[in-house]
């Protein structure tokens, strides 16, 4: 007989903290952001007790924390159910949210003006390697921790373009906005479309305020992606055709951004070839990438990055044979760092392969996408298996259905 809660071990250990010291101080930090509570602590004491033989029962809003770092509720992680537990409502998860919101949201709106102070120009490149080991880190953990660490240099950056003047003023202005887009990618991919939609009208506001035809150019694609998530094709054809309006003003990235943005656009309408005609005349553009700037560098970072969007809209049109087979070429060349991005094309690959009628192949291919959604609790790539769960309905009587349940089960039950 076990005298120890195996379940929150086995929880603990597949998130990656391989010590009960290390699990509650990552709840700690993780409780801290989520309820916007500075006061909020978990010992390894405690954790040790949960652990233990006894673990008793979490207070109401360390259920919820444990609830969002595990994706589990206390009763499924071993704890000793008390009379009369009931899960907290829906309302009350979203209340804790939408704290969070609200304080990361203050990073925007800091009252001003602020004093007067020197702002070195050096400070520019500071935030801009800083910048670039955010997108890194992305790849590694996924949203949820970084959104409050970006959010408060953000805010730093806002407190100096206020002092700051001339190219200081107005590279800390470019560099502040590639700042609030990465909060709102990252509310984005964490689920949250309001949150997300308010980080880049911040982005767009930044833009207008620089008066940089580039920085409005990809203002107005962030936009358009928070569209595409809302499955508005024409919103995103808009958006991405005011973009390219004056697109010889553009440089040659701004301008593969809208087009490709706009190919989701497209693809939403069910135009398939505007999707090709889009993602042909961007990859005709690519060598010619050349600019200095410090956001929109997925092209250059991203292993065929113009044919994973084609991948995307095809898969979203229907055309399982075609998706099938671009994935199988893409999904190769993904880095091992990138992990959840890695974990998005796999469940988009597994959902060409079931359109394409390989329903086993599928079912392989999930495997791996929902271990990775485990670990980045990355909503963008939970809604992509929980669409592949609708594709694979024809099967889901069959054992391949009964199989992918199994899969995804560590990250869909209750969605």
């Amino acid at each position: 007989m076990s005298h120890r809660n195996d379940a929150l071990r086995a929880a603990r250990l597949r998130v990656g903290w391989r010590t009960m010291e290390t699990a509650a101080s990552q709840l700690t930090q993780h409780g801290q952001r989520l309820l916007a509570d500075a006061h909020f602590t978990v010992s390894a004491q405690t954790w040790r007790r949960w652990e233990g033989a006894r673990p008793g029962w979490p207070p109401e809003e360390t259920a919820i924390v444990l609830h969002e770092a595990l994706g589990r509720w206390p009763e499924d992680l071993g704890f000793t159910v008390p009379r009369g537990w009931m899960r907290p409502e829906r309302d009350r998860e979203e209340d804790v949210k939408r704290r969070t919101f609200v304080s990361v949201t203050a990073a925007a709106l800091m009252p001003g003006p602020a004093a007067s102070q020197y702002v070195d120009p050096a400070l520019i490149g500071y935030f801009q390697e800083q910048l670039e080991g955010h997108y890194r880190a992305d790849m590694f953990l996924g949203p949820h921790d970084l959104i409050g660490t970006v959010s408060a240099q953000y805010q730093l950056i806002d407190k100096l373009v206020r002092s700051a003047s001339g190219e200081t003023r107005r590279g800390l202005l470019s560099t502040g906005a590639a700042y609030a887009a990465l909060v709102g990618w990252l509310y984005q991919d964490a689920g949250d479309l309001a949150a997300a939609a308010f980080w880049r009208g911040v982005t767009q506001e930044i833009a207008a305020r620089s008066r940089d035809p580039q920085l409005i150019g990809y203002s107005l694609v962030n936009l358009a992606q928070v569209r595409t998530d809302l499955g508005d094709g024409l919103g995103v054809i808009d958006l991405c055709e005011a973009a390219l309006a004056d697109s010889d003003r553009l440089v040659p990235k701004v301008r593969i951004m809208a087009m490709q943005q706009q190919a989701h656009g497209a693809s939403l309408t069910g135009d398939r070839h505007a999707v090709d005609q889009l993602i042909d005349a961007a990859s005709g553009l690519l060598a010619k990438v050349d600019d200095h700037l410090p956001w929109g560098n997925a092209c250059r970072r991203t292993p065929g990055y113009l044919e994973v969007q084609r991948a995307t809209c095809y898969g979203r049109l229907g055309l399982g044979n075609e998706a099938d087979s671009l994935w199988t070429q893409l999904v190769a060349g993904v880095p091992a760092t990138a992990r959840r991005d890695r974990g998005v094309y796999l469940a988009r690959y597994a959902a060409a392969a079931a359109s394409a009628r390989k329903p086993d192949h599928a079912v392989d291919i999930a495997r791996e996408a929902s271990a990775i959604a485990v670990e980045t609790r990355s909503a963008r790539l939970i809604r992509e298996l929980l669409s592949l769960k609708r594709v694979m309905t024809p099967w889901q009587d069959a054992p391949e259905g009964r199989h992918l349940a199994e899969v995804l089960a560590p990250v869909t039950e209750g969605s």
